[in-house]
């Protein structure tokens, strides 16, 4: 049984998340200490609670230790069971990090698997709905991972309730990332999603973007998706797409911050990693390095900088797989090469 320190590096929900699905897809069992030990309020939040029993469900494994506050977890793994799931976090809790979890422990699968979840669809550390459809499973659509996702209805924090539909199907190989050259980024798109606030945030921070776009020669197209929920909330999600990747930016509104900074942020952000030669953005990448690992040959890519999500990740890749991470530093760019 593989021994995983939940307290390495990050030290966050990323480490147990990662090592449930890892292990449904290689079939390892795992033990898992210290779970988020490195957090405020350290253990099993709600929204690992139901990713590993969504997990737990989709490959009718053994667990032990699956409680809330929970700091220590045994995971055996089963064989995947293709079907329908439907579970509700209970909270604002991300429902994209629980399908990320889903996708990667679902990959042998051989009949699809539809997974419905209520919870946050746009939360604080989380990737957004918005950043989750249009540049993460891009992505690893672009790699041979096929989803279907629906967004019903969006949920904010502290209440939640929002409703997404994720099909998975199956695949036959994942095909490599080979994204070492500079890319040419076309037009920069963006959704402004906004709920129970007024309309002039909304705006104000679709323009703001637009301006940062206009002053570097960028055309951008913006929309604004107005809806309700049962929290008010409101952000911003913008990419950009090459012929062979994309790139994107995320952020959420919060009190204290004008939505004109918002806006200015998200366009900044994604402005500058295409500047700098990156091919897959600082916060993707540790999102698609485990399939950047599972790909049958060698994957390249350019990022601007390695988080502390993803030199985490890449530890805990290395205590499933043999595999090399070489990483080049040239000013103000990264080579990273997964072998």
């Amino acid at each position: 049984m593989l021994q995983i320190d939940g307290s390495y590096g990050e030290g966050g929900g990323q480490i147990l998340r990662y090592a449930v699905a890892l292990s449904a897809l290689t079939k390892k069992p795992v033990e898992i200490k210290n779970i988020r030990a490195n957090r405020p309020v350290p253990g099993i939040r709600p929204q690992h609670h139901t990713a590993i029993s969504c997990i737990k469900s989709i490959c009718k494994g053994a667990i032990e230790g699956l409680s809330i506050g929970s700091s220590k977890l045994t995971f055996s793994p089963g064989e995947i069971q293709p079907g329908e799931y439907k579970f509700d976090i209970g909270t604002a809790g991300s429902i994209t990090l629980v399908f990320q979890a889903c996708i990667l422990s679902s990959l042998n699968t051989t009949k699809p698997i539809t997974i419905k979840l209520t919870g946050g669809t746009d939360v604080k550390w989380a990737p957004t709905w918005d950043y989750f459809t249009q540049v993460f499973l891009t992505l690893i659509q672009k790699m041979g991972v096929n989803t279907d996702a629906q967004l019903i209805k969006r949920g904010y924090y502290p209440k939640g309730g929002g409703e997404a539909v994720l099909t998975i199907h199956p695949i036959k190989k994942l095909q490599r990332l080979q994204l070492e050259e500079k890319q040419d980024f076309g037009k920069m798109k963006g959704i402004v999603h906004i709920a129970n606030l007024p309309d002039h945030i909304s705006e104000r921070m679709k323009q703001a973007a637009l301006k940062i776009a206009v002053r570097s020669n960028i055309q951008s197209f913006i929309r604004v998706d107005k809806t309700t929920s049962f929290s008010p909330g409101t952000g911003i999600t913008l990419w950009s797409k090459s012929d062979h990747t994309v790139m994107g930016s995320t952020f959420l509104g919060e009190r204290g911050v004008t939505s004109e900074k918002i806006g200015e942020n998200a366009a900044n952000q994604l402005i500058k990693e295409i500047k700098t030669g990156a091919t897959i953005d600082t916060f993707a990448i540790d999102q698609i390095l485990p399939y950047m690992v599972l790909a049958e040959e060698e994957s390249v890519c350019m990022v601007r900088a390695l988080t502390n999500h993803t030199q985490t990740n890449m530890w805990l890749l290395k205590q499933f797989f043999d595999v090399e991470f070489e990483v080049k530093e040239k000013q103000d760019i990264i080579k990273l090469i997964v072998r």
